[in-house]
């Protein structure tokens, strides 16, 4: 069984949880991904690693409850455990198969959107052990929607941007990075993660710009093993699996309308899954009602 060792909100129905799971925390990498199945009866779940650490033996997932697996995740509390926790799977981020004369002499700046900042920080924490400090963007709708931002600053060169500018930068995080380019900041590798329509216009922008662009496509698993094919995606004109030959492919060569279509694919089911939930839990509450 998997201990939950720590809970935390972050931020509105997003949950950061620490899981006692050393095996997987010994053999993580930056860009992997979990299978987490919150009771002998939940669903495969493909979750980002968030962090890990070989000391404690723990992995840190982030997970913003959406839809029933994900509220059950989150239901979760400290001392509980997940019924399975497999991995890590999936390839970790190509930067580290890359030498130390490599690494230095290239320029990252990492892009994380919602959700998809907590995924961005065992990168940036990577090559900051590795004697990188690299620059990153986080862009939420306002600043209480804002998660990892200590972290990151400490790892990082930290530049936040916010739809309302309630925090950092007003503006979308595109236009932060044209601000930093045209300030005189170069990079060679933006790494984005966060939601779909976001990475593609970070992929459009980085391409005009004419700087290396690699997305993390995670949204799009569902079973995670490549044997139901929902994430398919079209890189290069070619079809992948983003579970196994990724999550992180080269942004520039996705199809992101694509792959947007396909994530909208099981968005029926998953509201009806969730109505049946809370009709149930309406239910237990009229009969608890009536028990008293």
């Amino acid at each position: 069984m998997f201990e939950i060792v720590e809970k935390r909100l972050l931020a509105d129905g997003i949950f950061l949880t620490r899981v006692h799971a050393p095996r997987i925390a010994k053999s993580a990498l930056p860009g992997q991904f979990v299978i987490v199945r919150a009771d002998g009866n939940g669903e495969r779940t493909p979750l980002t690693i968030a962090d890990y650490d070989t000391a404690d033996g723990t992995i840190t997932l982030v997970t913003q409850a959406l839809g029933v697996s994900t509220r059950k995740i989150v239901a979760k509390e400290v001392g509980e455990s997940f019924a399975d926790v497999a991995g890590p799977l999936g390839r970790p981020s190509d930067f580290v198969s890359m030498s130390d004369e490599e690494l230095h002499r290239t320029r990252f700046v990492f892009i994380g959107g919602g959700v998809g900042t907590a995924p961005v920080y065992p990168q940036v924490k990577w090559l900051h052990e590795h004697g990188i400090e690299a620059d990153v963007i986080v862009g939420a709708k306002s600043e209480r929607m804002l998660i990892y931002t200590d972290e990151l600053a400490r790892v990082g060169r930290l530049h936040i941007a916010t739809d309302d500018g309630s925090r950092g930068f007003h503006g979308l995080v595109t236009a932060l990075l044209e601000k930093l380019v045209a300030e005189g900041n170069t990079f060679d590798r933006c790494v984005a993660i966060g939601p779909m329509i976001m990475m593609k216009f970070v992929a459009l922008t980085t391409k005009k710009l004419g700087i290396g662009c690699t997305v993390s496509l995670n949204a799009l698993m569902v079973d995670g093993t490549g044997m139901c094919g929902a994430c398919r995606v079209t890189v290069a004109g070619k079809t992948r699996f983003t579970c196994v030959d990724g999550p992180e492919f080269d942004g520039h060569e996705v199809d992101f309308d694509e792959a947007m279509r396909r994530q909208g694919m099981y968005r029926t089911q998953e509201e009806r899954a969730l109505a049946i939930m809370r009709e149930r839990e309406a239910g237990h509450k009229c009969n608890i009602g009536l028990d008293k």
